[in-house]
């Protein structure tokens, strides 16, 4: 630990010095010292300290470059110095009352008596400053290396006391790989309604805390199997269907997981969350949808619309930026867009509306569909990523033939002002739309031509030009 602990000791030693020589204690905690342990340091440190916020101001005044106040209220003070973000809080223990959302705070006054408010053992250890006493009152250590999450005190006391804990067992099942102690999953089976009294912006970043992790399927498990998933993603256990012998489907559910594994294992560039929200979201309408058929089939009719209107509902209530929300449902409602594709049908005008439809999702959309091939038979498998392989090699021929990326059509406002003789208005708008019809559907044909059809369409339409 020691060597770990030294890419941390300048600011950290310094900082315990500043509180010594006032006489307060200050000590590394939580996250902090846990990632110390797993050799996953960054660059935002946790503290508490038995000063109160007002005396913690004072102290890092002078010290810190930069000094935030927005968490003061809940005993938070934020610091930047140099190319570290701290955040100081003063000892303390929360509790919800039955109707509030909001954490009642009450300051303590030992660092022994923080640590058994933290949410899991493997959080509730600490690093005294400056002296560097390591403080595990709750065999943080051992959990740590048994992988497993289990809290200080009792499970339903914990919970009770911040029920946003047991989403946070599950984001860290997913971000670390560990395990959840037994009592800690009973508890959570049956206090999961507790859950409701939380904010939808807590549970929201939790959720997408879990969806980004290493390991989002074990997270979402949890919440699954302790009925959590019921109260804050209801759309997920729906999606495990019945099967009986008779109508012989797929589980959504265990598909829906492997769609997501596979998402991600076409990620380039680190866990991209529109992404796994798509994979995650991309059949929730099949439930919606499902009708049993002639002969034993299951059928799942346009569940893609109605999945993309149920991905942007669940994640409008759960408080995600517009543009997130617009994007997670759209990728939805294209998902099912390349079965058309047949062998190789698509006209040159199908791929170029393909590509328009996706926008700047469209490899995001690439991903989404290959990762949607779950099956088993490896021949159909094999025939369906070729057939892909060469959906993209035509929009690659296509986009440097077209600039496909870019399709506008060949002629801009003011030349079809120019050419009919009107003014800005609604005629050109509707004009605009004709051309960008055409271009989709015949490809770059020249602006005299463009001109020429232009003029026959505003005749067709009593347009004077």
């Amino acid at each position: 630990m020691s060597e770990l602990f030294r890419k941390i000791a300048p600011v950290a030693d310094e900082l315990g010095e500043l509180f010594a020589a006032k006489g307060y204690q200050i000590a590394l905690v939580g996250g902090s010292v846990r990632d110390v342990f797993l050799r996953r340091i960054g660059n935002d440190l946790d503290l508490t300290t038995d000063a109160r916020p007002e005396a913690v101001l004072d102290l890092v005044r002078g010290w810190a470059d930069s000094i935030w106040t927005i968490g003061i209220d809940y005993g938070t003070i934020g610091v930047r110095k140099g190319g570290w973000q701290l955040e100081i809080t003063t000892y303390r223990s929360e509790s919800y009352d039955s109707t509030s959302r909001k954490p009642e705070v009450a300051y303590g006054d030992t660092l022994e008596g923080d640590l058994a408010r933290r949410d899991f053992a493997v959080n509730a250890m600490a690093l005294r400053l400056p002296s560097r006493e390591f403080v595990d009152p709750h065999g943080g250590l051992d959990d740590l290396h048994a992988k497993v999450l289990r809290t200080p005190g009792p499970p339903e006391r914990s919970f009770d006391d911040d029920p946003l804990r047991m989403l946070r067992a599950a984001r860290f099942a997913a971000q670390l790989g560990f395990t959840v102690d037994p009592a800690a999953l009973a508890a959570m089976t049956a206090m999961a309604e507790r859950i409701e009294i939380v904010s939808a912006e807590r549970i929201r970043d939790e959720l997408d805390k879990l969806i980004r992790g290493a390991h989002p399927r074990e997270g979402l498990k949890i919440l699954v199997e302790t009925g959590l998933a019921a109260h804050v993603l209801p759309e997920l256990p729906k999606l495990r269907l019945e099967i009986d012998e008779h109508h012989r489907h797929k589980d959504v559910y265990e598909h829906t997981l492997i769609v997501l594994e596979q998402a991600i294992g076409l990620e380039e560039n680190g866990p991209d969350g529109i992404l796994r929200w798509a994979a995650l979201l991309h059949d929730v309408g099949k439930p919606k949808t499902r009708r049993h058929e002639p002969g034993g089939r299951v059928s799942f009719h346009h569940h893609e619309v109605v999945g993309a209107q149920l991905a942007k509902k669940r994640m409008t209530e759960l408080k995600f930026p517009k543009d997130v929300v617009a994007d997670v449902s759209r990728l939805v409602e294209l998902h099912l867009r390349f079965h058309g594709y047949g062998t190789g049908e698509w006209t040159d005008s199908a791929v170029r509306r393909y590509v328009r439809d996706a926008g700047h999702l469209l490899d995001r959309l690439h991903k989404l569909t290959r990762a949607d091939c779950t099956t088993r038979n490896r021949r159909k498998a094999q025939a369906l990523s070729q057939t892909y392989d060469q959906l993209e090699e035509r929009i690659a021929r296509l986009a440097e033939e077209e600039e496909l990326g870019k399709i506008r059509p060949e002629l801009d406002g003011n030349e079809i002002q120019e050419i009919l003789g009107v003014s800005p208005g609604p005629v050109v708008g509707r004009a605009y739309k004709f051309l960008l019809e055409m271009r989709l559907d015949k490809g770059v044909v020249g602006k005299e031509a463009a001109a020429l059809a232009l003029r026959e369409w505003a005749g067709e339409n009593g347009i004077a030009s």
